[in-house]
C-alpha cells in the first residue's frame, strides 16, 4: 500500500523530497448510539482500514493537499499565510484545513509549507468515520512535522472542534476519540461528558465482528441528527428545572421513569428514554464482556438496535431490514446498526463457523428485499492514528 502511495506522490507533486507517511484508523461503535453528545458513555473501537496521509516538507510557503479518493478536484493549494477558511470548492480539502487552522489558532507557527497526499479504504458514506480519519491523520502528520507537544487528547479535541467550527457539524467526540486513542484488539468505554476512559479487549473466543453496509445514500442524516440533538436538549432543560443535572447521561433508568412527566412533548420523552436507557445498557453490555458473557453482550446489541429504531426512530428500511435477516441467521450473536443511522452500517457478532453463510444469506435477503448491495467486512480492531 505505501509503497504506491509513495509512487503517487511522486508522480502528483513531481519531486523526490523524503517523505513521512501517517495513518489514522475508521472507527465502529459496538454500543452506546447517540449517546456521545449526551453526556452519556460510548464502546467504540478503531478498525485496520483508514486514511494515509504521505507528506513531504517544501522550501517555500505554500501547502499542496491532493487525495487519490477524488482525483477530479485536483491539487489544493494555499499559502501558510492565507486567511484559512472553509470554502465549497475545496471540497474535501476543509477538514484537513480546519485542523491546520487549529494548530495556528493555538500559537503554532507554520514556517514553511508541506505536499500532502491523502488515501482513504474506509468505505464512503458508511457511517464509519473518513471525516474523523482524515482529520487525526492530519493532526498526527502535523504534530510531527512541526515538532509539537499536544497530548494525543489535545489532538482528538481539536479535530472535534475544526468539524464542530470549521466544518459546522455539532458532532460528538466519540469519532475522534476512538480514531485518535484506538488501541489492538481493544475497544475504549469512554465518557463522553468527562472524558475519562478504560480500555477493554475484546475477546469473543470463536466469533467476529461483521459490519455490513447498506450501501444506502444517508441523505437524512445530518439533518435529523441535528433535530435529535435539539429534541433531546429540549428535555434536558425540562428536566432540569427540578433536578441537579448536567446532562442525560446523568440519569438511570429508574430516575428518568420517575420523572419523565417534567418533559412536555411525548416525542421528546422517548428521545431522552433512548439516550438513558442505551447508557445503562452501554455500562452492562462492557460488563458481560469483560466476564466472557458474549451471548448478554449480543442480547444488549440487540435491545440498542431496538430502542434505535422505536425511540429514537433512526434506523430507516434498510438498516432494520438488515438487522432482522441477520438475527435470523444460525450463529449470530447479536446485531445492530451503528452510527448516526439513515443508511450507513450494522455491526454483528458472529460465530466464525458461519460467517461464509451469514454474508451469503444476509447479502441475499437484504438485495431482495431492497434491491441494493451490501458489502460486508470482518472488523480487525487495530490501533489509533500514528505514523507509519
Amino acid at each position: 500500500m505505501t509503497e504506491k502511495l509513495l509512487e503517487q506522490f511522486k508522480q502528483i507533486f513531481k519531486t523526490d523530497q523524503p517523505v513521512r507517511t501517517f495513518f489514522a484508523p475508521g472507527r465502529v461503535n459496538l454500543i452506546g448510539e447517540h449517546t456521545d453528545y449526551n453526556g452519556g458513555h460510548v464502546f467504540p473501537c478503531a478498525l485496520t482500514f483508514g486514511t494515509y496521509a504521505v507528506v513531504g516538507r517544501r522550501n517555500d510557503q505554500i501547502i499542496r493537499m491532493y487525495s487519490v479518493n477524488f482525483p477530479d478536484v485536483g491539487v489544493i493549494e494555499l499559502s501558510v499565510h492565507d486567511q484559512l477558511a472553509r470554502k465549497k470548492e475545496h471540497d474535501w480539502a476543509n477538514y484537513p484545513k480546519g485542523v491546520i487552522k487549529e494548530f495556528i489558532d493555538r500559537g503554532v507557527q507554520i514556517e514553511t509549507g508541506f505536499n500532502v497526499l491523502y488515501y482513504g479504504n474506509i468505505p464512503n458514506g458508511a457511517g464509519l468515520s473518513s471525516s474523523a480519519s482524515i482529520e487525526l491523520a492530519t493532526a498526527v502528520a502535523l504534530q510531527s512535522i512541526m515538532e509539537t507537544t499536544f497530548s494525543s487528547v489535545e489532538l482528538v479535541k481539536m479535530s472535534q472542534h475544526a468539524e464542530n467550527e470549521f466544518i459546522g457539524v455539532s458532532c460528538g467526540i466519540m469519532d475522534q476519540f476512538a480514531i485518535g486513542m484506538g488501541k489492538k484488539d481493544n475497544a475504549i468505554l469512554l465518557n463522553c461528558q468527562t472524558l475519562d476512559y478504560q480500555y477493554s479487549p475484546i475477546v469473543l473466543e470463536d466469533a467476529s465482528l461483521i459490519i455490513a453496509n447498506t450501501n444506502k445514500r444517508r441523505t437524512l442524516a445530518d439533518s435529523k441528527y441535528n433535530e435529535r440533538r435539539s429534541e433531546c436538549e429540549r428535555a434536558l432543560s425540562q428536566l432540569q428545572k427540578q433536578l441537579s443535572i448536567k446532562s442525560l447521561g446523568d440519569l438511570t433508568p429508574e430516575q428518568f421513569e420517575s420523572n419523565r412527566h417534567l418533559i412536555e412533548s411525548e416525542v421528546d420523552q422517548k428521545r431522552a428514554k433512548h439516550a438513558v436507557y442505551e447508557n445503562a445498557r452501554t455500562l452492562q453490555a462492557v460488563e458481560k464482556l469483560q466476564q466472557g458473557d458474549i451471548e448478554s453482550f449480543g442480547k444488549l446489541m440487540c435491545d440498542s438496535h431496538n430502542s434505535l429504531r422505536d425511540d429514537y426512530e433512526v434506523t430507516g428500511f434498510e438498516l432494520d431490514i438488515l438487522v432482522e435477516a441477520a438475527l435470523n441467521q444460525e450463529g449470530v450473536i447479536g446485531s445492530r446498526m451503528t452510527g448516526a443511522g439513515f443508511g450507513g452500517c450494522t455491526v454483528s457478532i458472529v460465530k466464525n463457523d458461519k460467517i461464509e453463510a451469514f454474508i451469503q444469506e444476509v447479502g441475499s435477503r437484504y438485495s431482495e428485499k431492497t434491491g441494493l448491495q451490501a458489502e460486508f467486512y470482518v472488523a480487525n480492531v487495530g490501533d489509533g492514528a500514528k505514523e507509519m
